[in-house]
């Protein structure tokens, strides 16, 4: 027998911060729009800067995909899919990382031939008011916009990603700390452009894809392993979730309950658990069954479905 949470998404002390990082992914995208015409207007040769463009590009992947994987799991189950549709936020987030990991191969490589072959970046000058400017001090103002914005949109889904057990919100969160970071490098190697450092561009920009490529092999990693139904991790520490070893010790202390065991996988932003008892008699077995199902499931929200199967020896799931 199984306890469900309520058909809902998010329970009701969830459902604001849900509203928020919608909202947050909405003007992410917005944002990102801007920023990538902003910099359309001054864009050259310089590696640096083709960095930063191709990386915000690549940023609207995350909440584009927040957004589908949000609305398509609150779809209920049919007779194609019955159990649902919550997994979708998992294939997404397996998605948004993978776009992460891409973007920081694709940018390592292309800074490290720059920087083998010796290539010089060219950056030219625009006349403005009666005098010629170089165009490496009018990409500052792009940087600057591709930079402030993303610090506080990645901080503030940060702390809705952990909210919400939402690791697609998280490697978006990750992706505007590589729009800071990116930005950042990408000024810097401006200024070594201008001082004659004509390889601080291309270095710049493969400093920066180290550390995208280590974020994306990060939640590669762990999205992947979210498909093969590995045991669910806290969210920001990526180790492991103590919620089986808790239902365990509740189930344990139920006086009707001789001995339990139970594992838990990850459903998207949820939990669903099998639990093993071995129960000391079978008086009022099912009435019994279903209220420790339905107390599982309230002491956590997200536990969205726990089975418990009564047995007369307890399954071995391994260390």
């Amino acid at each position: 027998m199984s306890g469900n949470a309520p058909a809902y998404r998010f329970p009701k002390d969830k459902r604001a911060d849900a509203a928020k990082a919608r909202r947050l992914a909405w003007w992410t995208i917005a944002y990102l729009i801007s920023a990538i015409a902003f910099m359309s207007l001054v864009f050259t040769s310089s590696q640096a800067m083709k960095t930063v463009w191709l990386e915000d590009i690549l940023s609207l992947a995350p909440p584009i995909l927040f957004l589908l994987g949000g609305y398509f799991a609150q779809r209920p189950p049919d007779r194609t899919y019955p159990f649902g549709y919550y997994r979708i936020v998992s294939t997404a987030y397996l998605a948004a990382s993978v776009a992460l990991l891409g973007m920081g191969g694709y940018l390592a490589i292309d800074a490290a031939i720059k920087l083998v072959t010796g290539e010089h970046p060219s950056i030219g000058g625009i006349e403005l008011f009666g005098s010629v400017i170089w165009l490496g001090w009018l990409m500052l103002p792009p940087l600057l916009w591709s930079a402030i914005p993303a610090v506080f949109l990645g901080r503030a889904k940060l702390k809705l990603a952990d909210s919400l057990h939402d690791k697609v919100l998280l490697a978006d969160a990750e992706m505007n700390r590589a729009d800071w970071l990116t930005a950042l490098a990408g000024m810097a190697g401006i200024f070594g452009i201008a001082f004659g450092y004509w390889w601080a561009d291309s270095a710049a920009g493969a400093l920066i894809s180290i550390d995208i490529i280590k974020d994306g092999v990060k939640h590669v990693r762990a999205a992947a392993e979210d498909l093969v139904n590995r045991r669910p991790q806290r969210l920001t520490a990526l180790d492991l979730d103590p919620i089986p070893e808790k239902l365990t010790e509740r189930l344990k202390r139920l006086d009707w309950v001789s001995d339990a065991v139970v594992r838990v996988r990850e459903d998207g932003n949820f939990f669903v658990g099998d639990a093993f008892i071995v129960p000391r008699d079978d008086r009022e077995l099912p009435r019994r069954i279903e209220a420790a199902c339905r107390e599982a499931c309230d002491s956590d929200w997200r536990l969205r479905e726990l089975m418990i199967m009564p047995v007369r020896e307890l399954p071995a799931f391994g260390d």
